[in-house]
């Protein structure tokens, strides 16, 4: 007997952004800022290397997309930044799951095209227009973003670390 597609549940897929998600933005203030010249020494955020990896291992498989807003000149530096820090090899993402978009908005077809059902973003002027992702976290909120979403959101779920991120998903 053969099942009907529409019935069956859609194939899980994690959407991340990059900036202030995997590329940490503690070293904005210094002189290893994404920003400046030594770009390539900006750290990645604590854990998220290995959080990747663990998801990709284990729930999501291949289906682990980078999807970032940015112009031609930090889309360049940001392939230059995860080729040097060889994190397609240490997470087993491919290096085609690479994702990139000009305005925030431009986000939702993406994840839309991708059929993503997680998403982590650390603006929730993000994941406003993520509609039709069903489980969408706030990485890390400060400012404006925390205020948007204590004020909208309930079903955007806040997370301060990839620890949290782990158990929010696992």
């Amino acid at each position: 007997m053969t099942k009907n597609k529409k019935n069956r549940k859609p194939t899980e897929a994690l959407g991340v952004d990059i900036g202030g998600v995997v590329i940490d933005r503690i070293n904005d203030a210094t002189d290893t800022s994404f920003f400046g010249r030594r770009y390539l020494e900006t750290t990645a955020v604590p854990g998220a290397i290995e959080a990747l990896a663990r998801l990709v291992a284990g729930r999501f498989g291949s289906r682990v997309h980078f999807v970032s807003k940015c112009g031609p000149n930090t889309e360049r530096k940001t392939r230059e930044w995860l080729a040097h820090h060889d994190v397609f090899g240490r997470t087993g993402i491919a290096a085609a799951n690479l994702h990139f978009c000009r305005r925030r908005h431009e986000k939702a077809p993406i994840a839309e095209a991708l059929r993503l059902s997680h998403f982590i973003d650390d603006r929730m002027t993000v994941l406003v227009h993520l509609e039709t992702v069903e489980n969408r976290l706030l990485f890390q909120a400060t400012g404006t973003e925390a205020a948007l979403h204590a004020r909208y959101r309930a079903d955007v779920v806040r997370v301060e670390s990839w620890q949290e991120v782990l158990e929010a998903i696992l």
